[in-house]
């Protein structure tokens, strides 16, 4: 019996869909704190959440770590 091989997408388009991802995730995060600031760039806003790092993963993973921390700390 023949297995089916199933073919995974290009490396370019995992990375370029990933990375679509976690801007999504940022732009989300960005919308929410607009909301709170209404008279902010979300320029200025989204570099806040960033920091120096300027990294979409590093910023994601942060978020998700405080968001968890908030949680288990009850002020969520």
């Amino acid at each position: 019996m023949q297995m089916l091989k199933t073919k995974t997408p290009p490396l370019e388009d995992r990375i370029t869909a990933f990375r679509a991802d976690l801007n999504r995730f940022i732009d989300e995060r960005v919308a929410e704190i607009k909301k709170q600031c209404p008279g902010v760039p979300e320029t200025v806003l989204r570099l806040q959440l960033m920091g120096k790092s300027g990294c979409e993963c590093r910023t994601v993973l942060a978020i998700k770590a405080k968001d968890a921390q908030e949680v288990a700390n009850g002020v969520a």
